[in-house]
């Protein structure tokens, strides 16, 4: 397992003991798997861009009025190779990944490509935690069976944690096929909070934290927010989540809940912009700054 020098890891970090895998508290997986991309491709440069645009973030949080990362440390792996896998064999890979550092009581971090990586990571997280619930933030809701003929898909990445038979709250869905909200009507398992309906109930933040169960993994589908502050996906759809909101949810959820690990995946970086790789930077250390307040 190789480590980037603190200049090349998440942040640019300033003090370079505070990056190794020894001193971190948090572990950045990159996980560039991209072999199903139905839209729009380039999610595999996603994970790079994230850190690298990492390096322009601010160390202060004036949300937190804190520097997060000189409480904990925060190391950046190198990236998964992936060469001669994909589907299953992928997500074997990340899952192995993912047992050695739950192994060596690293918090994880992971930064996907598309959304498939999610199962892999899930897989280990269960293994290790028990009433687990997968808290979803996407606009789809992945619950196809599969995929241009591929179970491994994308979009078919919630239904593969279904069959695992995981708790899963979804925030913000407004895209899917009619067999995704059949199941969805007949699962006591799933607990979809659609776009459209969030708008008009001011209570849904608090009946979606009393979905969940005591241990939650967080998996953010860039693409659940919405395009005018996050336009580099690859699938967008309109009348999706906004900053203020969002992370207001997610304050309550770690504040309330057991928030065990977290991914970002879907950025599929445009030519000439950085806004989207900049705004999940920011994200992924304000939720390790959420996750730090409340850390034991």
């Amino acid at each position: 397992m190789k480590v980037l020098s603190a200049e090349e890891g998440f942040l640019a970090l300033p003090d370079a003991s505070l990056a190794t895998y020894e001193k971190a508290h948090y572990v950045i997986q990159q996980v560039p798997y991209e072999h199903t991309s139905s839209y729009l491709e380039g999610s595999a440069k996603g994970p790079g861009a994230i850190i690298s645009a990492s390096h322009f973030v601010e160390f202060y949080d004036e949300e937190l009025d804190r520097e997060t990362y000189r409480t904990c440390g925060i190391a950046t792996l190198e990236p998964l190779d992936f060469t001669g896998k994909v589907d299953a064999d992928a997500v074997a890979l990340i899952e192995q990944s993912t047992d050695r550092l739950l192994a060596d009581g690293k918090y994880v971090v992971s930064l996907g490509a598309e959304h498939t990586v999610t199962n892999g990571f899930v897989r280990a997280f269960a293994k290790k935690y028990n009433n687990l619930t997968v808290l979803q933030i996407d606009a789809h809701s992945d619950l196809r069976m599969e995929y241009h003929g591929n179970p491994y898909s994308h979009a078919s990445v919630m239904a593969r944690i279904h069959e695992q038979g995981i708790n899963l709250v979804q925030i913000g869905i407004r895209a899917q096929c009619k067999e995704e909200s059949d199941l969805i009507k007949s699962s006591d398992k799933i607990h979809t909070y659609y776009a459209h309906a969030i708008r008009r109930d001011a209570g849904w933040m608090a009946k979606a934290l009393a979905d969940l169960t005591e241990n939650v993994y967080l998996t953010i589908d860039a693409d659940g927010f919405d395009p005018s502050i996050m336009p580099a996906v690859g699938t967008a759809e309109p009348n999706g989540l906004f900053w203020a909101e969002t992370l207001d949810f997610l304050q309550q959820v770690f504040a309330t809940k057991n928030v065990v690990g977290f991914d970002v995946v879907e950025c599929a970086p445009m030519e000439g912009s950085i806004l989207s790789e900049f705004t999940l930077a920011k994200l992924v250390y304000r939720l390790i700054g959420y996750n730090e307040s409340h850390r034991k």
